[in-house]
């Protein structure tokens, strides 16, 4: 059973699959679509939201260093997803590449996991633009029923129609076709970096020295229950993360860190993209350096604007503008935020539907979801399920529910595929790799030690509720996804003909 449980898919086979009439995308994204997808789905409300939070409680003026160390952490996994995704560019990102590395029933696991936080995370981002927009609608005179709005504030019976609408848009968008979603994401993103680049400039000349004194606020230790009190790591090293201080930076880079998530999606669109083996590695790494940077940038004018001991928790940016008579800033800003936000969500649920179009087309899910559309060459059918799904989880779950979601999956794939490169390198050392990984197996193992340091910063109740689906996930894989698995048929088929015996006329 354990040869089954970890055969592999070979990578000539995952490309010829991406041929078949009836299961191939449509190749029309390029190096610039896949950079604007990354920005896009990278720049949300953390930028707006995290800069303040992590400053105020965690490093002071040193959370921009704090910037740079998730920067690298991120980094490090970004030029292992780059020698993948151009080595093997095929839909699915990580749970493709598990597959072809480390075997079915890891790379079962991983999609699974994806396919729940992408979900889920289009739901949380789709409920919080809703209630920028709701808020915007106050402002101008226009509300909403209460019953129509945010779940938080309904009392009884709630549907959030805004959060559910723009869902079930975003659905739309994505089955007419990826250069129509390339559109609109370049343009929601040029009005998003515009926002911040105002907010860079314009906050610049607001910025006093003495704000920054001291950069690296005094070590305090974290009291307990509070900040980042991980149960996880007093148990293992018998001590908690530290405010300020310099392992306050560290501390710090553990929030932030989950500023950066979605790097990885633009590894999804690898099959839809002209020439992989350039520019998904132009794509992955360029847009993480140009969201570091726009990160490190603000998080230097916020704290320069005020002093980190007064920044506010729930808009650092706009009160900081506030603070130095500019409130007009603040409107700017939370609408810099709700447009930012279109894209993510957009972005979020394109990676979700090609995880499941891919393992569907594997057989390890129904193969009926795995038919492009005869028009738009686009999933349709995983597509328009997952969006319905996803509009009523939006529209009837609270947000204070949704956002128990924290991204350990995230972490938990860019350890799966940095093991995989190294693997992959021993068994398969003849492939051509149009972009190659430095330093292996040096690179790959730093970055598996730095997802891991940053998992076990996560809460307890984080990882018992990522055991529980995993639990789910390996249930369903034995009850249905290994006697269905196109590979497995294909290695059943070989043997059988290799024992059946010779025919009349055969001997």
């Amino acid at each position: 059973m354990s040869s089954t449980l970890f055969r592999t898919k070979k990578v000539e086979q995952s490309i010829l699959d991406t041929e078949e009439p009836e299961h191939a995308l449509k190749k029309s994204l390029s190096a610039l679509d896949l950079t604007v997808f990354g920005v896009g789905v990278i720049i949300g409300t953390g930028i707006f939201v995290l800069t303040g939070t992590v400053a105020k409680n965690n490093a002071g003026p040193s959370v921009a260093l704090a910037f740079v160390v998730a920067g690298v952490v991120c980094a490090l996994a970004a030029l292992c997803y780059a020698e993948f995704a151009s080595t093997l560019p095929v839909a699915g990102s990580a749970y493709t590449f598990s597959y072809a590395s480390l075997g079915e029933l890891p790379a079962w696991i991983i999609g699974w996991d994806l396919v729940l936080e992408f979900a889920l995370g289009t739901a949380v981002v789709a409920v919080g633009w809703s209630g920028y927009i709701a808020s915007l609608l106050d402002n101008a005179g226009w509300h909403l029923p209460e019953a129509l709005g945010s779940r938080d504030a309904a009392d009884g019976f709630g549907f959030d129609i805004l959060a559910a609408a723009l869902v079930l848009l975003l659905t739309v968008i994505l089955v007419l076709g990826m250069k129509l979603s390339a559109r609109i994401t370049s343009l929601v993103v040029a009005i998003k970096v515009t926002v911040v680049l105002v907010v860079i400039i314009a906050g610049a000349f607001f910025i006093e020295s003495k704000n920054y004194d001291p950069f690296v606020p005094k070590a305090q230790e974290v009291e307990a229950g509070g900040g980042l009190d991980s149960p996880l790591i007093q148990l293992m090293f018998g001590w908690a993360p530290s405010n300020f201080g310099v392992m306050g930076i560290f501390t710090a880079a553990s929030v932030v860190f989950f500023a950066f998530i979605g790097f990885d999606v633009v590894a999804t669109a690898a099959e839809e993209t002209k020439d992989p083996q350039r520019a998904m590695p132009r794509g992955i790494l360029g847009s993480l350096l140009i969201c570091t940077t726009l990160y490190v940038a603000v998080s230097v004018v916020v704290t320069g604007m005020q002093h980190y001991s007064e920044l506010s928790v729930d808009a650092p940016l706009a009160d900081a503008f506030k603070a130095t008579g500019h409130p007009w800033y603040a409107g700017f800003i939370s609408f810099g935020a709700a447009v930012g936000l279109t894209t993510v969500c957009m972005i979020l649920l394109l990676g979700q539907t090609r995880v499941f179009f891919a393992m569907s087309r594997d057989g390890l899910l129904p193969r009926f979801f795995s038919r492009v559309h005869p028009r738009f060459k686009t999933p349709h059918r995983p597509t328009i399920l997952l969006g319905v799904l996803i509009a009523v989880v939006a529209g009837f779950t609270p947000l204070s529910e949704l956002a128990e979601l924290v991204n350990i999956g995230t972490l938990f794939a860019f350890v799966i595929v940095a093991v995989g490169v190294v693997i992959l390198r021993r068994t398969r050392p003849d492939l051509h790799r149009s972009f190659r990984t430095p330093w292996v197996p040096v690179l790959p193992i730093l970055s598996v030690g730095a997802s891991l340091w940053l998992m076990l910063n996560l809460p307890a109740e984080t990882w018992v509720r990522f055991g529980a689906w995993m639990l789910l996930g390996v249930v369903v894989y034995f009850l249905y996804s290994r006697s269905h698995s196109r590979l497995g048929r294909q290695e059943e088929t070989t043997v059988g003909e290799v024992l059946r015996p010779p025919g009349r006329g055969e001997m």
